[in-house]
């Protein structure tokens, strides 16, 4: 789920192109009583919110021009953030990730021309989000903090494991927010032949943890769950990519998935990504319009939503305008 303008939409766009996810549809277009109960307990961390709202959280991808996350989406029943990641590229938005805690510091590769990325260690960016503003917000009461990764899908998979390495540093200096949980944001869909590598992996990482899916193939939501089922650990939740922004399926089809995912998986683990883009002339992406929108959001109801991305598609506007459509709530 990677963002709709810039490099990161590029990446994103073409699978969600604009948000959405390296290859995802997120990534395109602009990321238990044992093992279970940890995930039930765990992924079930900060339910609060308006469950009758048309959303409960939002998506922020943070990067160098989208540092300052605005907006009023509470008044759509919002009180989780999902952030996408705090490191990308090897670039931290977090205070000491680099072990100095100095904006622009090099971090552990030691030269400020290194590739930090590709080193595996963390610089920090020379201006960072306001975290403590942004943990005072409405619709930031429980933050599910994204970790490290790549604006490059193919990249971000090939460098699962030193992604998970920078992950566990993130961890350690964790924003200032309520943490309800932790996202790592190497998006996964059935194409990728290795994708069942990630499971030992993710044990390394903090819980509750989350990981997103999209399946641009439509094999079905049986078919994804029962993938899923088979490698993934079953104390990890998933977000899975509507599909809506790329046209890939509506809103109907979309809720399939979503319930196929929960009957297998379990209702906790899962929640839906609401694509709100869609693609505009000359490859870019654009807001979806509330009459586009808001099919998705009825038709996922049951299941908590997370608009993506609020800050790049979800203006003041576009609420106003999904409100409208809803007229007086009795």
């Amino acid at each position: 789920m990677s963002k709709a303008d810039g490099k990161e939409e590029c990446d994103s766009r073409e699978r969600h192109a604009a948000l959405a996810g390296p290859r995802s549809r997120r990534r395109r277009a602009l990321l238990a009583a044992g093992a279970l109960t940890a995930l039930l307990g765990g992924c079930a961390t900060g339910r609060s919110g308006d469950a009758d709202g048309l959303a409960q959280g939002v998506v922020w991808q943070p990067d160098a021009d989208h540092l300052d996350p605005r907006g009023d989406w509470q008044r759509l029943g919002v009180s989780d953030l999902l952030v996408q990641w705090t490191a990308v590229d090897g670039t931290a938005y977090l205070p000491g990730a680099d072990g100095t805690g100095s904006p622009g510091s090099p971090g552990l590769s030691g030269s400020p021309g290194a590739d930090a990325g590709a080193a595996g260690a963390l610089k920090t960016a020379r201006r960072l989000p306001d975290w403590t503003r942004i943990a005072n917000e409405p619709w930031a009461r429980n933050v599910i903090v994204g970790l490290a990764g790549r604006f490059d899908e193919t990249s971000a998979r090939s460098h699962a494991a030193q992604l998970i390495e920078q992950s566990r540093r993130l961890a350690d200096v964790r924003p200032p927010v309520r943490v309800a949980g932790y996202y790592f944001p190497v998006e996964v869909d059935p194409t990728w032949k290795d994708a069942a590598t990630l499971g030992p992996l993710l044990g390394r990482l903090p819980r509750p943890l989350w990981i997103s899916v999209y399946d641009n193939s439509n094999i079905g939501g049986k078919a994804l769950a029962a993938w899923l089922d088979g490698w993934l650990p079953r104390d990890v939740g998933v977000f899975l990519q509507d599909g809506c922004g790329l046209y890939t399926r509506g809103p109907a089809a979309a809720r399939e998935y979503a319930d196929a995912l929960a009957a297998r998986l379990g209702e906790n683990r899962v929640r839906i990504i609401a694509e709100a883009f869609r693609p505009a002339a000359g490859g870019a992406f654009r807001s979806a319009s509330a009459g586009e929108l808001a099919p998705q959001l009825h038709a996922y109801r049951g299941h908590r939503v997370y608009l993506f991305d609020g800050p790049h598609y979800v203006s003041a506007q576009l609420v106003q305008e999904l409100l409208a459509l809803e007229g007086p709530r009795s």
